[in-house]
């Protein structure tokens, strides 16, 4: 496309009685193009179209709304990725929207930051149910962050009990190889058992597992999720959007193992958005206390009945014991 002014000199020249061949001469420039410019000195520019990278991929980005229509640009890129889509993010998160056709209203916190090994977050997480036979159990995943560097370790169950905590929690300390000075929590039952505005009194059995660490818990106010915003907001949201969608599973097992696979290759290698650094690079064990030499029993227990016919049920399963002590199973769920 010619520039203003050379447009302005073809007219020019042509009203001071020079021919379009002398005109083409002397700017040099094609004369079809000075007939043209002087027929239609603002010609319509001829739209360009080109073929886009998603055209090919848009069947397979389909089916995969079609199984979980919030299914993040992220997960997106990673399962058109190998079939050989090699654009960006962009033109996809573009497409994405034109989809959904809608924005998130975001509400501004002022962010702060943690020193090394100074404050771990913790929250929950529900994620619907796995079947065993003919039984639903629901499933949660427990979340814990070290904050300073975003290290994450998760852990999925079929229950919040106090037992199912404690373990969730001693499995992360031995993840990150030592324990925070504190631990951010939300007002759950059991780590807090009352609150009246800034008076807590928290959870006896779970501070009674917190003590040989010298952990001090620390529970955020009410309805402010923003206070372990860390965890709750930037890890649940991230693994409910990451790692979950598009995902199947046979069992809590199976579950756990693509879990941690997802956590050692992704989660904790990848460039993170507000630190700009990887959190198994930015992480600094020796900023921890060490683990102490014994450590607390977070075994579940649970007291099953037994009946006349010497049979007890415990969590879906039927167990039957023989008068002659053998031990005969039958109903097995899970």
């Amino acid at each position: 496309m010619i520039s203003r002014h050379i447009v302005f000199e073809i007219h020019r020249l042509y009203h001071e009685g020079s021919s379009k061949q002398r005109i083409a001469a002397t700017l040099h420039l094609d004369p079809k193009t000075v007939r043209k410019f002087l027929i239609d000195p603002n010609p319509k520019r001829l739209p360009i179209t080109r073929p886009s990278k998603l055209g090919p991929f848009k069947e397979e980005i389909t089916r995969l709304l079609e199984i979980d229509a919030k299914a993040p640009a992220t997960v997106i890129l990673q399962r058109i990725a190998p079939l050989g889509f090699d654009g960006g993010m962009t033109i996809l998160k573009d497409y994405l929207r034109s989809l959904r056709g809608h924005f998130k209203n975001k509400e501004a916190f002022i962010r702060f930051e943690s020193l090394p090994g100074e404050q771990c977050q913790v929250d929950w997480g529900h994620f619907g149910s796995i079947i065993y036979g003919d039984t639903m159990r629901k499933l949660y995943c427990l979340a814990v962050l070290e904050c300073h560097s975003r290290l994450l370790y998760l852990e999925f169950t079929h229950s919040q009990r106090q037992e199912t905590l404690h373990r969730c929690l001693l499995n992360a300390l031995r993840f990150f190889k030592g324990t925070p000075k504190e631990l951010v929590t939300d007002n759950m039952l059991t780590a807090v058992t009352e609150r009246v505005g800034p008076i807590i009194r928290f959870n006896e059995a779970f501070l009674d597992f917190l003590r040989p660490f010298a952990i001090v818990p620390r529970a955020c106010n009410p309805k402010s999720p923003h206070e372990k915003g860390k965890v709750e907001k930037g890890v649940i949201h991230y693994i409910r959007h990451n790692f979950w969608p598009l995902r199947s599973f046979t069992d809590l097992f199976d579950l756990q193992a693509q879990a941690d696979h997802w956590r050692d290759t992704l989660a904790n290698v990848r460039i993170h958005g507000t630190t700009g650094q990887r959190p198994i690079e930015r992480f600094q064990v020796q900023a921890l206390r060490p683990l102490p030499g014994f450590v607390p029993d977070c075994r579940d227990t649970a007291c099953a009945r037994v009946y006349s016919d010497f049979s007890f049920r415990f969590d879906a399963n039927t167990l039957y014991r023989s008068p002659l002590g053998n031990r005969q199973t039958g109903d097995r769920q899970s």
